[in-house]
């Protein structure tokens, strides 16, 4: 862990402690299906608005915008479940919260670290109503670049876009990573082009790099992610269809986490078994990002997705001799079905 790092006001304390580990999984399997993880931010909201207060949260508006917004009401509250790999616009959020706050509402807050230390810096003070939920944040993607893909798909498939999922668990399970975008026409593209220039990590912002919460210990007072490497933290918990690794950072959040035990199924791991690199440091800048950005102002998204984005020639050789590995493996068992 860097020692070079300069952390901002609510990050870290010499009173700051490892926080609590669990694995989390809704006990409703609707719920479970709709979220992109363990639906354990279902399960929180659903206690606030159950209670009176409000929800913050990001949606997806026309596909492409991502933006924070007020939730009071369950069917507004869901539309901020499930991952949005870009840069969320935070509009007039604070103030807004600062308004509900000051007329005793209780305030949900879901969002990255960065978004919950501003919210905290914005505020200036304590609320004992406000509860914050970080999530651990791989990096944010450029709104641009997705945008471009868009009308890159869009225009492929001939049709304007009925609708987007970043990552389709419902059809390709948890552990995959393929978006799914629907055309109007009725035609649907599952994809793997925006995740490959994601991973790529050349079209996060700049300030990703330089990340100061890659680390176990958060702003919020509950902070949520994917479970990644469940089976070794937890055996036998994992069946595909969405784990939370949730840490709980505070007394508030261990609170409102006995609150919601009714909901959840959960299982405490120990902190050493659920590392991540996105909680011990930043993404280094990539060698090649400067050459992206450089093809990407000088060229077609159609060329940025065969060679950044895995449609060129090499992807389709490693496709083609998978198939032909899945084939003599079907052969070899006698399955030529």
């Amino acid at each position: 862990m860097s020692t070079q790092r300069n952390h901002p006001v609510y990050y870290r304390s010499s009173k700051d402690k490892e926080p609590a580990v669990y694995a989390v999984k809704h006990r409703n399997s609707e719920v479970r299906s709709a979220s992109r993880s363990g639906g354990v931010f279902t399960a929180i909201s659903d206690d606030f608005l159950l209670h009176g207060g409000v929800v913050y949260g990001c949606v997806l508006k026309n596909n492409d915008k991502a933006e924070h917004c007020r939730a009071e009401t369950a069917a507004e509250r869901d539309r901020m479940r499930g991952s949005k790999y870009i840069q969320s616009d935070m509009g007039d959020v604070f103030p807004q919260i600062r308004q509900d706050l000051e007329s005793g509402r209780k305030v949900l807050f879901s969002g990255t670290s960065c978004q919950a230390a501003g919210l905290k810096g914005y505020l200036g003070k304590d609320y004992p109503n406000l509860f914050c939920v970080d999530i651990v944040c791989h990096g944010v993607p450029s709104p641009a670049v997705w945008r471009e893909y868009l009308k890159w798909q869009s225009k492929k498939g001939k049709s304007e876009i009925s609708s987007v999922d970043f990552r389709n668990k419902r059809d390709f399970g948890w552990a995959e990573h393929i978006e799914t975008i629907w055309l109007k026409n009725g035609k649907r593209v599952d994809s793997k082009v925006f995740k490959n220039l994601f991973f790529s990590h050349c079209i996060l912002r700049p300030a990703c790099y330089k990340c100061p919460y890659k680390d176990v210990i958060h702003p919020g007072d509950i902070t949520i992610a994917d479970y990644w490497g469940i089976d070794v933290a937890a055996p036998g918990f994992n069946d595909n269809r969405g784990v939370s690794l949730v840490f709980l950072n505070n007394a508030s959040g261990r609170a409102l986490f006995e609150e919601i035990a009714d909901k959840i199924e959960c299982i405490p791991t120990k902190i050493e078994d659920s590392m991540q690199m996105s909680l011990s440091e930043p993404y280094p800048v990539p060698k090649n990002r400067e050459k992206f950005w450089s093809d990407y102002r000088k060229h077609n998204f159609g060329y940025i997705a065969r060679r950044y984005g895995g449609t060129g020639p090499a992807a389709a050789s490693r496709k083609w001799l998978s198939n032909i590995k899945k084939r003599l493996i079907h052969v070899l068992h006698g399955d030529n079905g």
